[in-house]
This record gives C-alpha cells, structure tokens and sequence, in this order.
C-alpha cells in the first residue's frame, strides 16, 4: 500500500480500507462473514484506475465514526473530506480499523427486551404427589428469519434472557422451589463475538452471565458458550444448573441447555425443573398457581420459565436482524 502522508491516494490505498485489506470497514458494517458483520449497507470500492472522491472518502471516514460509537472505541477524531477542497491523507485510518474489528461485539447500548411469545411459560396446575419423583420441562424457541439476521443480531450485541420465577404456596415444599426459583437470578445468553467477552451498555457479557442471582449450589455456569460457541444441528449444551442447599431438598435443580438447529435459525433452550423425590415422611408436590401472561408484564405465582431477547440498539445501526420470535411449550 502506498497510502502515506505527501503521497497521492490511490484507489488501491482505499479499496484497502473499504473492502480489501485484511482488517477492512466492510468486514464490520457490512455482511462480512461468521461473527464479522452488521448487515449494513456496503462501502462502495473504486475501479482500479478510478480517482477517489471526496464523497467516497466522507463515507468510509463517517462509517469508522459511527462503528467507533457503536462500540463505544477512542478513534482518531478527524474531519469528512468535503468536495473542492484539497484531499488531504488521514492518520491512522488502518489503526482505527483494527480497533473497531478488535471491538466489534461490543455495544454502547441495547435495545429494549421484548415482551411476548406464543404458548405457555407458566405450569398453572400442580405437579408431583406425595414423595414421588417429578419434573417439568420447559422447551423455549427463538427463531431468526435466516442465518444471517442471527449473526447480524448477535454481532450488533443481541442478548437472549432467561428468567425463573415461583411464589404459590400450599404444600411442604412449596417455599424450598420458590426459593430456589428465586435465587437463579437472570441468565443471559451473549454471541461471544471475537472469542471474548462483550460489553453491551456498559454490562460485560461472557457468553452465558448470571446476573443478580445469589444463593443455592451452582453447579454449571457454562461462561464461555455463547452463540458462536454452539455447533449447527449438534447436541444440546448446558448453561446453567441451580442445585438447592437446604439439607432435605438436595435433589432439586433447576438447569437450562441450548442446543442450535442445522440451518443457524433456531436456538432452542430447554430448562428442567427436576425433584427426585425422597425418603419417607418427606412430600415432594407443589402448586400450581397463577399464569404468567404474554405479553409480560409481571410474574404469576406459578412455576414460570421465560425467554425473552433484548435486540441491539438502533441509535447507531439499521436493524438488519429484524424480530425473532420466541415460542414456549411445557410437559
């Protein structure tokens, strides 16, 4: 490249910036590839003997800009060439590029979570009798119109979230799962972008995070699996398992796995509600209770598994993930 202060740029020197070069803005704003790409519209490139322009330079300088806001990267603070004017060579447009490519899972904002899905997230009748044996399964989807709005929405900082709730009351064990319900706190679910953590409004994100919940026996917290971790159409992954503390309830835990269909559309999360029931004396069945509707508002007071998505921000990107949809089914 030849790009360099009192030379002359060439379309080569800036098709390298665009879309050429082994670090290059389109990679990131555009379709780019694997855990590369926004879906943005294209930087143009210039035919090999073409003069750049002042308007082509004013794109590439405005779209390093906002990619550096979006992820929230100290770049070079540098001025759009306007046309008639002399076009003077930029200082470190490579380096920029390499620091917005190095941060592009990360975020300055998110979008707001959604708050509906078809089926049911709640189990509103009793489960279990006596000291035997139950469990409840909750089998959640979230489907993306095709591959590449799943790589745009994770690229962009798109975040899955489960939560867990129980609060009815009316037999023995009833307190020991709405506790244990209680302290999972929120699983969020990240793309793992870069191989890395990402910071999404300001909030690292690990791959799996569990956010707010204290308490029980955590006995997995799959951190480092995210969506770029999962393999197409391979076998379910497990997140997370609570497993309850108190002495006679050991045997409950509440875990959530994912799994990722062939085509890269549909993540799949299961959460079980396991009790492997006890030893005589000790009654295992719980209530059922009130059901936690769509689209969200509050909790019921029924055993609830809920998965919502919280989208990238729009403040700096078109939305070329468009709106997954999240269906929920119990047995």
């Amino acid at each position: 490249m030849t790009y360099s202060i009192g030379g002359l740029i060439q379309a080569t020197d800036y098709n390298g910036f665009a879309n050429d070069g082994a670090n290059n803005v389109n990679a990131v704003w555009s379709t780019g590839s694997g855990d590369k790409g926004w879906g943005q519209t294209a930087i143009t490139t210039v035919a090999a003997a073409g003069t750049v322009t002042a308007t082509q330079w004013a794109t590439l300088v405005a779209n390093i800009a906002t990619a550096g806001t979006q992820t929230s990267s100290s770049l070079t603070a540098r001025t759009q060439p306007t046309a008639g004017n002399v076009i003077s060579v930029l200082a470190n447009v490579a380096t920029d590029i390499n620091t917005v490519t190095l941060n592009r899972g990360n975020a300055a904002a998110s979008g707001s979570i959604s708050s509906t899905w078809t089926g049911s997230t709640a189990k509103t009748s009793a489960t279990g009798s006596g000291a035997s044996a139950w469990t409840i399964t909750f089998t959640q989807t979230v489907t993306f119109a095709n591959a590449n709005s799943a790589r745009y929405f994770f690229n962009a900082g798109g975040l899955i979230r489960l939560d867990y709730s129980k609060t009815s009351t009316g037999t023995d064990s009833d307190p020991d799962w709405n506790a244990l319900a209680g302290e999972c706190g929120q699983i969020y679910f990240s793309g793992r972008v870069n191989g890395a953590a990402q910071t999404i409004a300001g909030q690292s994100y690990t791959g799996t995070t569990r956010l707010s919940g204290t308490g029980g026996t955590q006995t997995t917290l799959a951190t480092t699996t995210g969506y770029y971790s999962l393999t197409p159409g391979g076998g379910a992954t497990t997140l997370f398992r609570l497993t309850d503390d108190s002495a006679a309830y050991t045997s409950n835990f509440i875990q959530t796995t994912v799994a990722l269909n062939p085509g890269s559309t549909v993540l799949t999360f299961v959460t079980t509600w396991s009790d492997a029931g006890a030893g005589a004396g000790q009654t295992r069945n719980i209530s059922g209770g009130t059901d936690t509707a769509s689209p969200f508002s509050s909790f019921g007071t029924a055993p609830a598994t809920l998965c919502r998505f919280v989208p990238p921000s729009t403040t700096y990107l078109t939305n070329t993930w468009g709106t997954p949809t999240v269906a929920s089914a119990i047995t």
